[in-house]
């Protein structure tokens, strides 16, 4: 084992370019860390290991000059893909093959990617937990519904992840493993084939170990321009220290750590400030909750009113509670939101960014619950972008995280300063 699955994905799609290495030996020993790791960690549902290395194998032989050419890629498994399963954590979908690739999985094969498997999700992406463990101590959460992407981009099985985000799918796990998670504004990766929780809220985003990794995938799948991330910003950025209404609910050591990279990135040249959202968006972490299980009682209908048997007894609850709740107290929700999203926009007259927590702290002991999204649910009700970037650790010694959130569509600016705050805290 040559440890070629410890480098990052652009390192490793750079040198298998120029023939230093290839994917075939990307791929090797991404597997072998699987088969080492992987009794352990639990972050896999599914994979092919002979089925991965023939698509190396190709790969190697056509040189293909995409993006991703030779790089292996998990997906979550509620991303259907034609020769993987994909199953949804739902017995409902036990060994359920679908016959075409959701848009993610066929636009990485595009990019010369390699479909390496499916990585576990909690029921449905929602909240009954699935077997990962987390692999800096396997007594903790990852977090979730994204439990496998981010576990096996942590323990280096694969340089790249796709997870989901409906309330903190995508952001939570990458902060409680210590990897960068990134969630695009809304719509900008292709839901085509991905199983719909929500539809208003539902977003793909991406698990890797570095900024420009995350850009990398999102920009071989989106076709959205990424900047050059090698190049210093011309000036040092505006930050907003946002600590929201539920500053309280954040653990000491997350507050510390929030507190301390505000100062440390000020010292560094950033212009930083208290910025404070209107007393109103307050409403938002409870209306996110809301439409999602809204959106859920329909878009889960079938498994609900065909298979109520084999959905766990919280998600049936949560289900029907919201199947009977008035469309009005929906309409209501939706229309709350729209007026967050024009006054939001407004917030970037004068910062580039917003720094705020990942989640409340570090991952919780045992299995048996995910962790709270809540200083996720606002971000994600107002289709922002989101970056987090491990900072700092909680009092059991697990990693914590940062978050740097923007403007709809402003994905470019935050990855930016991410990067650039990435270096800062170095």
């Amino acid at each position: 084992m040559s440890d070629f699955n410890r480098l990052t994905a652009t390192e490793a799609a750079r040198q298998i370019a120029v023939g230093k290495i290839t994917s075939e030996a990307l791929v090797r020993d991404c597997l072998q860390r699987i088969k080492l790791r992987d009794s352990d960690v639990h972050a896999w549902v599914h994979y092919e290991p002979d089925a991965a290395i023939a698509q190396a194998k190709a790969i190697d032989k056509a040189r293909p000059e995409g993006p991703l050419a030779g790089v292996p890629v998990g997906f979550k498994d509620v991303i259907d893909t034609h020769d993987l399963p994909t199953q949804y954590n739902s017995p409902i979908y036990r060994a359920h093959r679908p016959h075409i690739d959701a848009a993610a999985a066929a636009l990485v094969r595009h990019a010369g990617g390699v479909v390496l498997g499916k990585t576990v999700t909690t029921e449905f992406a929602t909240r009954k937990p699935g077997p990962t463990r987390n692999p800096h101590n396997l007594e903790h959460t990852p977090g979730g519904s994204s439990s496998g992407s981010a576990a096996a981009v942590a323990d280096f099985m694969v340089p790249l992840a796709f997870g989901t985000q409906t309330g903190g799918s995508t952001i939570r796990p990458a902060a409680y493993c210590g990897i960068v998670g990134y969630k695009p504004s809304f719509g900008t990766i292709n839901r085509a084939g991905l199983k719909f929780v929500a539809e208003s809220l539902d977003t793909i985003g991406v698990l890797a170990r570095t900024v420009e990794d995350c850009a990398l995938l999102v920009h071989a799948v989106s076709a959205r321009v990424m900047p050059d991330l090698r190049t210093r910003l011309p000036h040092a950025p505006r930050i907003g220290f946002c600590k929201t209404s539920r500053w309280k609910e954040a653990t000491s050591e997350t507050r510390i750590s929030l507190e301390t990279a505000a100062s440390t990135l000020a010292l560094a040249g950033a212009e930083v400030q208290d910025l404070v959202l209107p007393a109103d968006f307050d409403r938002l972490y409870d209306e996110l909750e809301l439409i999602m299980n809204f959106e859920a009682a329909r878009a889960l209908a079938d498994e609900r009113f065909r298979y109520p048997d084999l959905l766990s007894e919280p998600l049936r609850k949560k289900l029907q509670e919201h199947w009977v709740m008035p469309r009005a107290r929906y309409d209501d929700a939706i229309g709350h939101t729209r007026e967050c999203r024009h006054a939001y926009a407004a917030a970037f007259s004068e910062v580039d960014v917003l720094l705020t927590p990942s989640a409340p702290g570090e991952a919780l002991k045992g299995l048996e619950s995910t962790g709270s999204s809540i200083f996720n649910r606002n971000w994600t009700l107002l289709g922002a972008p989101c970056v987090t970037l491990p900072f700092g650790r909680g009092a059991q010694g697990l990693p914590l995280g940062i978050q740097l959130v923007g403007p709809y569509d402003g994905d470019a600016r935050v990855l930016q300063v991410a990067e650039w705050v990435k270096q800062m805290l170095a």
